[in-house]
C-alpha cells in the first residue's frame, strides 16, 4: 500500500477547482477564490484511510503545459471537475482531460481518474445521465462524484473516493469491459483460497470461513451472516456451494460482487493480508521479512517453524501413510509460483518405495534449505502463508540465529542442532557413495541418477541429544578456499586406502585449508572392503594422523547390500558437537606416558640427592 497520496484537480476555468479545495480546507464557501490554490497536504490521522494526502490545484491562466504534465505525472489519482450545469464542460472531459492524463500510456497501467460534478447546487437533476457513457467508454474512471463547493455537499466523500482510487485501485483487479475479475487476480485469490482450504476438499466449510474471515477482518462472521453468504452464491452461480460449503467459483464470485458494488478495498483487505501489493505479486516485505545472520552464525528452524512444518505435511498427506507421494507433493506446491524443490530431493535426504518423502525426510530438507539460504526459507514459509496460519505475523519467529561458531569453540561446546561437515577427497575416492551411505543405501543399493546431489541431511544421536548433520561433498577439481573451514564444524578426509595417491591428496588439502585451522578432522579409508594397496616409502595414514595429533584413520565401506554402518557419522557428529574433546579423548594414553615418566624421573631424582647426602656425611 502506499505511505501517501497525491489527488491533482484538472478541468476547465470556472469549473471549481480552487472552491472545493478551500471548502475542504476552510468548511465554509470562500468569499474570495484566487486564481489557484496552493498545495494542501492533509495528515494523515485526519483523513479515512489514515495515509498523508497532498491536493494540488491546477490553472492554465498560471501554469504552462509543461507544468501540467509534470504534475500528471507525479501525481496517483486526478480529479476532473466539471460543472453540471456546463455541457460544454462535460464534453471536454471526453475530447480533453482523460486524452491528456492517460493518452501517452496506451500501454501499462493508467492512472485512475475520478470524475467530479460541481455546482450540483445549481443543477437539481445531475449530470449522470450524460456522464454515465463517458465512464463506460474510459475503464480508468473510478468513479463520479456529484457535490457542491458552496453547499458543502459530498466534499468529503470526493476525496475520500480519490484517496480510494490510488489505495484500493480497481484496474488491478476487475476488467470492466468484460466485466470479470483479471487473471493476476483470479490467480492470487485462488493461492488464498487453497491455503484456507485446510483439509483439501475444495471447498470452505464454515469453520474454515470463519478462520478466513477472522485473520482478515479480526472477527468471524455470524451464523446467519455466513448462511446467507451462501444463499447468494448459491442463487448465482453453479457449483458456487457444494455440500453447504463455498467452493473456489464461489469465492471468486463473492469477490467479484464485491468490487461490482464499489467494496474493492474489501478484496484488497484479503490481498494485503496475504501479502500481495498493488501489483497483485507478493511484497519482498511480506516474504522476506528481516533476519540478520551475522558472519560466524547460522540459522535453524525452531519448534515454531517444525511445528507448522509438520501442520503442512499432515495437510497434504491425504492418504495418511506417513510420506508425500510424489502426487502429493506436487499439491503442496501449487501455492508455489515453481517448484520449489528440485529433482535432486532424492539424493539429499531419505526416501521410501515410489519416491515417497516421509516427515523426518521432509523436516530434514527445510532444515537444509534454512541452514543454506534463510532468505529463500523465509520466503518458501511466506508463499506456505505461515504469516496468516501461524500464530505471528512474521516467519522471521519460525527461525533461530546461533551464536557465533568462535564462541561455540571457546566454550568446548555448541548448542547448535545443526551441523555442517565437508566430505573431501580425490577424484574417484567414494564421496558420493559416502554421502548416499549416510541416508542408509548401500552401494548396492544406489541407482545412477541424472539428478545429483552434492548435499546429504539426516539425523544422529550425540549424547542423547538429536542433531541435524549435513555432509557437503567438495569437489575435488575445485579451487580450494584456504579459509573455509571456518564455515563448517567437522571435516572428513576420505581417501582409499587401495590408492595411496589419494591419501597424498588428503594430506595436502589437510596442510592447506584445515591445518591452521580449528575445525575436527577425520581421516577415513574407504574401499576399506579392499585389499590394501601399496604405499610408498613415507608415514602411513595412521602415523600422519599420529604427528598431527588426529584421530586414527577409521575404516569405512558401504559394499554389499546391508544397510551401511552409521558409527562413522555418529563418530563426526561427536566431533562437531565437542571440538575441544577432539585431541584430548584420542592422546590420554601419551598424557598418562608422560605422567609416569614424570614420576619417576622425580623419584629418581629423590634417590639420587638421599645417595649423595649420605655420602657427604661420612666423609665428615
Amino acid at each position: 500500500m502506499k505511505r501517501d497520496v497525491r489527488i491533482l484537480l484538472l478541468g476547465e476555468a470556472q469549473v471549481g477547482k480552487t472552491s472545493l479545495i478551500l471548502s475542504l480546507v476552510g468548511e465554509e464557501f470562500p468569499e474570495e477564490v484566487p486564481p489557484r490554490a496552493e498545495e494542501i497536504t492533509i495528515p494523515a490521522d485526519v483523513t479515512p484511510e489514515k495515509v498523508p494526502t497532498h491536493i494540488v490545484d491546477y490553472s492554465e491562466a498560471e501554469q504552462t503545459d509543461e507544468e501540467l504534465q509534470d504534475e500528471i505525472r507525479k501525481a496517483n489519482v486526478v480529479c476532473v471537475v466539471y460543472d453540471v450545469s456546463e455541457e460544454a464542460t462535460i464534453e471536454k472531459i471526453r475530447t480533453k482531460w482523460i486524452p491528456m492524463v492517460n493518452g501517452r500510456t496506451e500501454r501499462g497501467p493508467r492512472i485512475p481518474i475520478i470524475l467530479v460534478g460541481n455546482k450540483s447546487d445549481l443543477w437539481p437533476g445531475g449530470s449522470m445521465e450524460a456522464v454515465l457513457p463517458i465512464m463506460s467508454q474510459f475503464p480508468e474512471i473510478e468513479t463520479c462524484v456529484e457535490c457542491s463547493a458552496k453547499n458543502l455537499r459530498n466534499i468529503s466523500e470526493l476525496f475520500y473516493y480519490a484517496q480510494k482510487a490510488v489505495l484500493h485501485p480497481t484496474a488491478p483487479l476487475y476488467d470492466p469491459e468484460a466485466k470479470e475479475l483479471r487473471p493476476a487476480c483470479v490467480q492470487a485469490l485462488t493461492r488464498i483460497f487453497r491455503l484456507s482450504d485446510q483439509d483439501l476438499d475444495q471447498a470452505l466449510s464454515d469453520e474454515e470461513l470463519n478462520a478466513f474471515q477472522k485473520s482478515c477482518f479480526g472477527h468471524p462472521l455470524a451464523p446467519q451472516a455466513l448462511e446467507d453468504v451462501k444463499m447468494v452464491v448459491s442463487k448465482n452461480v453453479a457449483g458456487g456451494v457444494r455440500d453447504d460449503r463455498l467452493t473456489l467459483d464461489g469465492f471468486l464470485f463473492l469477490n467479484t460482487i464485491f468490487i461490482q458494488r464499489g467494496r474493492h478495498e474489501t478484496t484488497w483487505a484479503i490481498l494485503r493480508r496475504f501479502g500481495y501489493g498493488d501489483s497483485l505479486e507478493l511484497t519482498d516485505d511480506y516474504l522476506y521479512p528481516s533476519l540478520p545472520v551475522p558472519p560466524g552464525c547460522t540459522a535453524e528452524l525452531n519448534h515454531f517453524g517444525y511445528q507448522f512444518l509438520q501442520r503442512v505435511f499432515e495437510k497434504h498427506d491425504q492418504d495418511h501413510d506417513g510420506a508425500l507421494s510424489p502426487l502429493e507433493l506436487q499439491s503442496l506446491f501449487r501455492v508455489f509460483p515453481v517448484a520449489p524443490w528440485g529433482p535432486e530431493l532424492p539424493r539429499t535426504v531419505c526416501t521410501v518405495a515410489g519416491d515417497r518423502l516421509p516427515l523426518h525426510s521432509f523436516l530434514c530438507q527445510w532444515t537444509l534449505v534454512t541452514y543454506l539460504d534463510v532468505r529463500r526459507c523465509l520466503g518458501h514459509l511466506g508463499y506456505l502463508g505461515y504469516p496468516v496460519l501461524s500464530e505471528h505475523n512474521s516467519q522471521a519467529h519460525a527461525i533461530t540465529v546461533t551464536r557465533e561458531r568462535r564462541l561455540d569453540q571457546e566454550k568446548g561446546q555448541t548448542q547448535r542442532r545443526v551441523l555442517l561437515g565437508e566430505v573431501v577427497g580425490a577424484r574417484g575416492v567414494g564421496k558420493s557413495a559416502f554421502l548416499q551411505a549416510f541416508l542408509g543405501r548401500s552401494l548396492g543399493l544406489q541407482e545412477p541418477t541424472t539428478a545429483p546431489s552434492v548435499y546429504a541431511i539426516n539425523t544422529v544421536h550425540v549424547s542423547g541429544q538429536e542433531k541435524y548433520l549435513i555432509l557437503r561433498e567438495v569437489d575435488a577439481d575445485g579451487p580450494l578456499d584456504v579459509t573455509s573451514d571456518t564455515a563448517c564444524d567437522v571435516a572428513c578426509l576420505l581417501f582409499d586406502s587401495s590408492n595411496p595417491a589419494s591419501f597424498a591428496f588428503c594430506t595436502r588439502v589437510y596442510k592447506q585449508r584445515y591445518l591452521d585451522g580449528q575445525t575436527p578432522c577425520l581421516f577415513v579409508s574407504s574401499k576399506a572392503d579392499l585389499p590394501p594397496g601399496v604405499w610408498p616409502p613415507g608415514p602411513s595414514p595412521a602415523e600422519f594422523c599420529r604427528r598431527h595429533l588426529l584421530p586414527a584413520p577409521a575404516r569405512f565401506s558401504c559394499a554389499g547390500s546391508a544397510a551401511p554402518s552409521t558409527a562413522i557419522f555418529s563418530q563426526l557428529a561427536t566431533m562437531a558437537t565437542f571440538p575441544h574433546l577432539v585431541h584430548a579423548e584420542l592422546h590420554t594414553t601419551s598424557f598418562w606416558l608422560r605422567v609416569t615418566l614424570g614420576v619417576a624421573g622425580a623419584a629418581l631424582a629423590v634417590v639420587l640427592s638421599f645417595s649423595l647426602y649420605r655420602a657427604l656425611v661420612r666423609s665428615r
